[in-house]
């Protein structure tokens, strides 16, 4: 059982930027694309991006050109940098693989935009 375990959200004005780090348990992070969630109260957690066991990403076009996905298989870990937010980006976010299935989630990270 793959354990994840969010960090890097908080609170920050519109336009303001944030990195979101995961860090994955397991020794089998690199066989899977991986994948950064985010949820709102409400509403269903949406898939924001994704990058490929070779590196490839995609993303929300709600996010396009100001989310960039990373990941280091070497430390276990997916990263998000977040530029140009908005307040509409305010949610818990979580990584997990893509597509998660039946996968267990971590606690996530909140992250707040506003003035």
């Amino acid at each position: 059982q793959v354990q994840l375990v969010e960090s890097g959200g908080g609170l920050v004005q519109p336009g303001g930027s944030l990195t979101l780090s995961c860090a994955a348990s397991g020794n089998i992070f690199g066989i899977y694309a991986w994948g950064w969630y985010r949820q709102v109260p409400g509403k269903q957690r949406e898939l924001v991006a994704v990058i490929s066991r070779d590196g490839g990403t995609n993303y929300a076009d709600s996010v396009k050109g100001r989310f960039t996905i990373s990941r280091d298989n070497s430390e276990n870990t997916v990263f998000l940098r977040m530029n140009s937010l908005k307040s509409e980006d305010t949610a818990v976010y979580y990584c997990n693989a893509a597509p998660a299935g039946s996968r267990s989630w971590g606690q996530g990270t909140q992250v707040t935009v506003s003035s």
